[in-house]
């Protein structure tokens, strides 16, 4: 139950804020431990995991500033200017990636399923990125889930020094809990969940 509780309890908190509840390295170790030992097709261990914190952190949120600023209209940049202030507010960012020649090598040593390695890769990569979320709100951290790529790749590739075939897929903004989430509304679940025996 206290493993459902946590997931209940996950939520996308936007009012983020450089006061954690938890040290650094508590968040380092969490995240290890899952990169770990979330599956992956075929055991294949594709997922790729920055934790920037400091400057690093912010380094990041500027790089999105920067690069949508080149995209968004004047007259509609403050909006878009005071949310990723709110994402850059935070303690830290953990940037979540895909080893695409990895996957290419899974393709061609497992040609029948050649197709399907792509979708599998994004299925893992979506388990790491709701158990790391998840883990974070256990510990007290709010965190949100973005995605600024492919408008940031470049640019996040050369500031961390990261290999071509990592590709990246979302960036999750965490720190303290400034304000709690709103309540959750949810379709009827006789529309989603069908049991038969």
């Amino acid at each position: 139950m206290e493993f459902i509780e946590a997931i209940k309890n996950r939520r996308s908190i936007y009012a983020i804020n450089k006061d954690m509840p938890v040290s650094d390295d508590r968040v380092e170790h969490v995240v290890k431990e899952l990169v770990l030992n979330v599956p992956s097709a075929f055991n294949s261990q594709t997922a790729r995991v920055v934790v920037a914190f400091g400057n690093y952190h912010q380094e990041i949120w500027d790089i999105v500033k920067e690069e949508l600023h080149k995209q968004v209209p004047e007259d509609k940049w403050e909006g878009t200017d005071n949310k990723v202030a709110g994402f850059a507010a935070g303690h830290g960012t953990i940037l979540y990636f895909e080893d695409m020649d990895k996957v290419s090598e899974l393709q061609e040593s497992f040609p029948l399923y050649a197709n399907n390695f792509p979708i599998w890769s994004n299925q893992s990569s979506g388990m790491l990125q709701f158990a790391i979320w998840t883990a974070l709100e256990e510990l007290g951290i709010g965190a949100n889930l973005q995605h600024y790529n492919p408008l940031i790749d470049e640019k996040i590739h050369e500031y961390f020094n990261l290999p071509k075939s990592w590709k990246l897929l979302a960036q999750m903004p965490f720190g303290g809990v400034g304000a709690l989430a709103d309540e959750k509304e949810f379709d009827p679940i006789e529309d989603r969940l069908f049991f038969y025996r």
